[in-house]
């Protein structure tokens, strides 16, 4: 009896993408030999994104298709894929080839031979990143790693191959604001991890600008540690203690040698320095309250304009 894998593709303005992921797809799947579904997530393309989804999806019985109503992002896209996806086994891929079909093989035997539940890919290097971008990822990898409650690996990507136990496990996290790498290793399950040179994207531009990586970064630290928040406190009883302390050295200072006290430019350094580290931290303490805010207003995820079974004339 065959398997049925799942895999599914988030897509915006992937126009240019996806014909030659569909090519690298086709001779992924005679090799494998089992039954496939292609679900691609159409996340409000403004290009011919969904032109193309439509053509194969009435050539290919294989291929479906969600069209969303407005660009949701990534994370709703993941979602909307997880909970409409039928396989036994379910994938993640992005359309631009940076998640090569061919290492699916890799997975599935993996993941068959040593029975494990998720087999996953890490990137040992980003070919197509700056020396910035690199350094920034890097940084970020080791903050959350430190400050989460849970393991995290660097350079994971949201390429790993999944059984259906994994998928209703995470599909059980109900929450609005979602960060799935982090998502994936809260469910736990036996998991192992490949390493593979990430290639540059085989066309198009990427979507992932400065401002989106640093919110998602940001998601990502405010989902799964509370730590900033006990740092804000800490850092707080640490300045009270260094006021306490000037304060012990001024008074001294007036009554064993008269001392006035002056050098209000320094003073006026402190006051900034100080309001700064409030206002920062006050900042760390809004994120938390924004995505409590976000959590009670019960607001869809996404919002489905047309599947493949459902197509506008």
């Amino acid at each position: 009896m065959k398997i049925k894998i799942s895999i599914i593709i988030p897509c915006f303005n992937e126009e240019e993408s996806i014909p030659l992921f569909y090519q690298e797809m086709l001779n992924v799947m005679q090799k494998m030999n089992q039954d496939f579904e292609l679900l691609f997530i159409n996340d409000g393309s403004k290009d011919k994104t969904l032109e193309i989804l439509k053509k194969y999806s009435k050539e290919d019985k294989r291929i479906r298709f969600i069209s969303f109503s407005r660009n949701f992002g990534k994370e709703a896209a993941i979602l909307a894929g997880l909970q409409h996806s039928t396989g036994d086994y379910i994938t993640l891929m992005d359309a631009d080839l940076q998640d090569p079909p061919e290492k699916l093989i890799e997975m599935y035997e993996l993941l068959q031979k040593e029975n494990l539940d998720i087999v996953g890919l890490k990137a040992n290097n980003h070919k197509n990143y700056g020396f910035i971008r690199r350094l920034l990822t890097k940084c970020y990898y080791k903050i959350i790693g430190s400050l989460s409650i849970i393991p995290m690996e660097p350079n994971e990507r949201d390429y790993r191959l999944m059984t259906r136990q994994v998928v209703d496990a995470v599909l059980s996290l109900t929450e609005y604001n979602r960060y799935s790498k982090g998502l994936f290793n809260f469910v736990g399950f036996d998991t192992k991890w490949i390493t593979y040179d990430a290639p540059n994207r085989i066309a198009g531009t990427t979507k992932w600008n400065f401002k989106k990586l640093f919110t998602y970064a940001i998601d990502g630290i405010v989902g799964f540690s509370t730590k900033p928040l006990v740092l804000s406190s800490l850092v707080g009883i640490l300045f009270c203690f260094i006021a306490f302390l000037f304060i012990l050295i001024i008074i001294l200072k007036t009554l064993i040698w008269g001392d006035p006290v002056g050098g209000w430019p320094s003073l006026a350094c402190i006051i900034i320095f100080v309001s700064g580290v409030q206002l920062f931290f006050l900042g760390i303490i809004g994120e938390y309250l924004s995505k409590i805010y976000l959590e009670t207003k019960q607001r869809p995820i996404y919002i489905i304009k047309e599947t493949e079974s459902h197509t506008k004339q």
